[in-house]
């Protein structure tokens, strides 16, 4: 015992445990680490595990080399962000040229290289020690007591995976081909969770509950979606019959091991290696999606073709709600900005086919129908391939997430632009990035030497928690829940402090959206503006008790809109810009923003529809259908109670997911 006290073992072994407490990190800042026993556990375990199988620490320290250079990412996410390293941040510096990293940087890069030049040289030392001493190694017969113990264990999560686990307090059955499973897995998931083994299929949850309960809150917090994907029969396990056709019983209740995927991933230096294989799984997923549209071509061209600048912009709302914008009639002022710029046109009837952005980005970025947004993928490509035909240079700058289950069908045709920045280190439902972030992109793209530019900003906007959407000087209307922690979001009693923040974010996007016109303008150049939100938001509307998005209200599928023009582009497109103003009551769908948006670059191709253009004269409305009990014809449909649920006057159409 006395050897391990020698300085250069100690220095070792101390190493080992900071890097261990690395998911204790969070404790530090106020953002205590869930199921601390369990990560605690698993840790232990896998040390116990690397030593066993390595022997001694010169074989596995090398391993350990990605944890030591993630360390300082890690705590500044945690630092400023409350949470660690996801697929989303993987995703970031997978898409990350380390030109654009230098510019997101800035001065702060040498700061930067200063700490990763201090991590290497931390791990460089005590790979020496781990090289030098053999006062570690675990040559004794203890050594294989512990491989075995770890083998019967690994045996035991491998046959609950394989076969299934009993419930709790059910006899076993007896295998039979006739009766599916669940997956094994879903026995860590909450029960409205359901799980497909299919690659690339994740978690989905149900259809929201007309009925609010933290679950189907949290679902419509998250993005979660609003279907099930279909599973694939050859992928699953039947009643213990593997498809290799082996027989075997579930795993017995009692045996079930207290290991779950989401504390292993957690854990430090472990759990690095699981969010690996979630990325991998994520970009493999995405991989398949964007085969299915590889060698679409529209086919397009610029009807006038020349040299002169010109810029279209389309701005992607999150969350953001019709009628809580003034410029839309609501009595408090939310958009004191936006009502000064002159050559705005409203769009006052503008509808979303389906409550989540994960279905509704695609439809409107794309030729995708409103009545397949609930199938992921689709087999064409979007605008920005038909822009970059035509000669324009494409930008995405997002203010969202790029990987997760939520979000990979958006990035499939994100990943189209020349330049693609997913500037959020943070996330959805907690503290993260502005939408001012984006403003220093988008100089950049409106300063980089190409004539002509397509730049999407898609921005975070009013998505939950609506407090942290803004900063301290936009907490206008009190009480608010400005610097409240994890607020319950079920609770009825914070409905005025939710709807007071929601109303906040929405002045915060007014300054957003005003400032983006405004760096337009300075520019100086031809250049339009479209912007339109997803979806819209239930705020606990007088006496409905819902909240959030994924239920079928009036109040998610009615969704603010505009467009904004230059005099440049005035003076070049009088007729677009005449249109316009003739259509702008009219009844309008995210389906026509696709259509829109290509006439406004002035865009041809062979197989365009220009009468679900309104900025055309061939314009002409068309039904529009959302996703409220079945596809319902929203122009027939009657609005229900304070909630406004969306019934059709006549039988909905049948979904076909």
């Amino acid at each position: 015992m006395r050897h391990l006290l020698r300085p250069a073992n100690l220095y070792l072994l101390v190493t080992y445990v900071l890097i261990s407490a690395v998911p204790f990190a969070g404790n530090l800042f106020g953002k205590p680490v869930e199921h601390p026993y369990q990560v605690l556990g698993i840790e232990v375990i896998g040390w116990i595990a690397a030593w066993a199988v390595f022997k001694r620490p010169a074989w596995f320290h090398i391993l350990l080399l990605p944890a030591f250079l993630a360390l300082p990412t890690e705590l500044y996410l945690f630092k400023f962000y409350g949470q660690g390293i996801s697929t989303h941040h993987l995703g970031i510096i997978a898409e990350t040229s380390p030109k654009e990293a230098m510019e997101f940087m800035g001065s702060k890069v040498w700061l930067l290289a200063g700490v990763l030049l201090a991590v290497i040289l931390w791990f460089g030392t005590t790979f020496r020690v781990a090289l030098k001493t053999r006062d570690l190694d675990w040559a004794d017969m203890s050594r294989w007591v512990a491989l075995a113990v770890l083998a019967v264990g690994a045996g035991v999560l491998g046959w609950g995976y394989e076969f299934g686990i009993q419930a709790k307090d059910v006899e076993p059955v007896v295998a039979s081909a006739s009766i599916v499973t669940d997956s094994p897995v879903s026995h860590s998931l909450p029960s409205n969770i359901h799980l497909t083994k299919a690659a690339g299929k994740r978690p989905v949850p149900p259809k929201a509950s007309p009925i609010p309960s933290a679950s189907s809150v949290v679902s419509a917090a998250s993005e979660e979606d609003d279907e099930e994907e279909e599973t694939n029969p050859d992928d699953e396990a039947v009643d213990g019959v593997h498809k290799t056709g082996l027989k075997w019983r579930e795993l017995p209740h009692w045996a079930k091991l207290p290991f779950h995927f989401d504390e292993f991933a957690q854990t430090w230096p472990f759990g690095l290696m699981a969010r690996g294989v979630d990325f991998y799984n994520e970009r493999k997923y995405l991989a398949e999606l964007n085969q299915r549209s590889a060698s679409f071509k529209f086919g397009a061209h610029q009807a006038t073709q020349d040299a002169k600048p010109e810029v279209v912009v389309l701005v992607i709302g999150e969350s953001s709600r019709y009628d809580r914008w003034s410029l839309n009639g609501y009595e408090r002022e939310t958009n004191p900005l936006l009502k000064q710029q002159e050559n705005l046109v409203v769009l006052p009837d503008v509808v979303t086919s389906v409550s989540a952005t994960r279905l509704s980005v695609p439809v409107i970025i794309s030729r995708k129908p409103a009545m397949q947004s609930l199938k992921d993928g689709f087999t064409e490509k979007s605008f920005l391939t038909a822009y970059k035909e035509a000669g324009f240079k494409t930008f995405w700058l997002s203010n969202q997430i790029s990987f997760g289950q939520f979000d990979t069908p958006v990035s499939v045709f994100a990943k189209e632009a020349d330049v693609i920045q997913f500037l959020n280190l943070g996330g959805f439902t907690n503290a993260s990035s502005f939408d001012s972030v984006l403003f220093d992109p988008l100089k950049i793209a409106l300063n980089d030497p190409a004539p002509k530019k397509l730049i999407v900003l898609h921005s975070l906007g009013s998505h939950w928690n609506y407090s942290q959407r803004y900063p301290a000087e936009f907490d206008k209307w009190k009480p608010s829940l400005y610097g409240v922690d994890k607020p319950v979001y079920t609770d009825l009693k914070i409905k005025p402090q939710l709807n007071n923040s929601y109303d906040n974010a929405i002045l915060y996007t007014d300054w957003f959206l005003s400032n983006v016109i405004d760096t337009l303008k300075h520019a100086n150049e031809l250049s339009s503006l479209v912007y339109v939100s997803d979806h819209g938001q239930t705020l606990y509307d007088n006496s409905c008790n819902l909240a959030f998005h994924g239920h079928n209200t009036q109040y998610e599928f009615h969704v603010p809109a505009f467009v904004w023009y230059s005099e440049q582009f005035k003076e070049r497109y009088p007729g677009k810009v005449e249109q316009l103003v003739m259509h702008r009551k009219s009844r309008l769908a995210t389906e026509n923003m696709f259509h829109t948006l290509l006439d406004m670059g002035d865009i041809r191709y062979p197989t365009e529809r220009l009468d679900w253009s309104f900025v055309n004269p061939q314009f002409k409305p068309h039904k529009r259908y959302v996703d409220s009990y079945g596809w319902t014809n929203y122009d027939n449909a009657s609005f229900k109670g304070d909630c406004r649920e969306v019934i059709d006057k006549g039988k909905p159409l049948k979904q076909d997911k």
